[in-house]
C-alpha cells in the first residue's frame, strides 16, 4: 500500500540495442531495491538504439539516485525524467470477454464509446484492443469486469516528450 502514495515518475532511457542491456538494466533496479511499475522497451528510428519507457513509484530523492545509477551504465546513452515535462503517454491492452452473440451488441456499443476495438471474435468470446492513458484503460477494464474477463494483457506505459510549440 505504501507505494500508492509515492509519486509516479516515467523515465525515457536510450540504449544501445544489444543483447543483456535490458537484464542489465532491470538488474540495477533490482539490486538497488527499486520496483519497477511498468516496463517497455523497443527499437527507435535508428535500429542500433533502443528506447526503454520505465514507470517508478518513489520520492524525487530516489528519482535522482535511479537516473544516477542508470547514467554509470555503459549501454545507456541518455536518461530524461518525462515527469518533469509535458509528455504524451499511451498504454495498449486487449482483453478476451466470454460473450455469446445476446451480448456482443452491449460489449460493441461498450468499445465504441472507449474508442476501443474489436480484433478477434469466437463463438463464445470477443478481444477487443484498446490504447489510451492509464486510467482510460483501467476504466475499461472495470466495465468489462462484470462481462467475464477470460484473459487480458496490457503493455505497459511507453511515453514521449511533446514538440515545442512556437508562442
Amino acid at each position: 500500500m505504501q507505494s500508492e502514495t509515492k509519486t509516479k515518475h516515467t523515465i525515457s532511457v536510450l540504449v544501445e540495442n544489444h543483447f543483456g542491456v535490458l537484464a542489465r538494466v532491470s538488474g540495477m533496479f533490482s539490486a538497488r531495491g527499486y520496483n519497477i511499475t511498468s516496463l517497455c522497451v523497443g527499437e527507435t528510428e535508428d535500429p542500433s538504439i533502443s528506447r526503454m519507457t520505465v514507470v517508478v513509484r518513489g520520492e524525487q530523492e530516489e528519482l535522482d539516485q535511479i537516473i544516477q545509477q542508470l547514467n554509470k551504465l555503459v549501454e545507456v546513452i541518455e536518461v530524461a525524467d518525462l515527469t518533469v515535462r509535458n509528455f504524451v503517454e499511451r498504454e495498449l491492452a486487449m482483453v478476451k470477454v466470454g460473450v455469446g452473440r445476446e451480448r456482443r451488441g452491449e460489449l460493441i456499443e461498450l468499445a465504441n464509446i472507449f474508442r476501443a476495438k474489436v480484433v478477434d471474435v469466437g463463438t463464445e468470446s470477443m478481444t477487443i484492443q484498446i490504447t489510451g492513458a492509464e486510467g482510460k484503460i483501467k476504466a475499461f477494464i472495470d466495465m468489462l469486469r462484470p462481462m467475464g474477463i477470460q484473459e487480458l494483457v496490457r503493455t505497459g506505459e511507453i511515453a514521449i516528450a511533446r514538440a515545442n510549440h512556437a508562442k
